[in-house]
């Protein structure tokens, strides 16, 4: 079970290289990454991630429907935070105040609604912070520094 401080938001992409086998090295770390936050209760996700996530796997993974259905609503467990007005307007404090992108500011809007200490996403600048939410790149860091076994 998680602690509470320890969650960590889960961008699309660690989803979509769990999938794809053409990228060997990051879908083995994607996979151990989602692994231990299932094991700890610590991943959470936005509806935004899991519709990228499917349009993307569909699309340009050529990955079949029903899998991805599969794993969308396995993650759905995981009770995604949907859009509100509310992180629409928290999107748009971080497109002004650090020049996110629209997409991505309601990434890290989510993470921060979510009280995730942490974003795994290779999108983003890593190591940076914004307000209480730290950019971690799953791929240059694996779980078990934060995960100890």
């Amino acid at each position: 079970m998680s602690d509470g401080g320890n969650l960590w938001f889960v961008d699309t992409n660690l989803l979509l290289y769990a999938l794809d086998s053409k990228t060997p090295n990051k879908q083995h770390l994607a996979s151990t990454w989602l692994d231990t936050l299932w094991k700890h209760d610590a991943g959470r996700l936005s509806w935004q991630v899991l519709h990228e996530f499917y349009a993307n796997a569909t699309g340009k993974l050529g990955a079949p429907a029903a899998t991805s259905r599969r794993i969308v609503e396995s993650y759905a467990e995981w009770q995604p935070i949907g859009f509100s007005i509310a992180l629409v307007r928290r999107a748009w404090y971080w497109m002004d105040h650090v020049e996110l992108g629209y997409w991505d500011a309601l990434i890290m809007a989510a993470a921060e609604r979510c009280g995730c200490s942490w974003l795994l996403s290779e999108d983003f600048q890593t190591g940076r912070k914004y307000g209480v939410v730290q950019v971690m790149n799953p791929f240059h860091t694996g779980p078990d520094r934060f995960f100890p076994e």
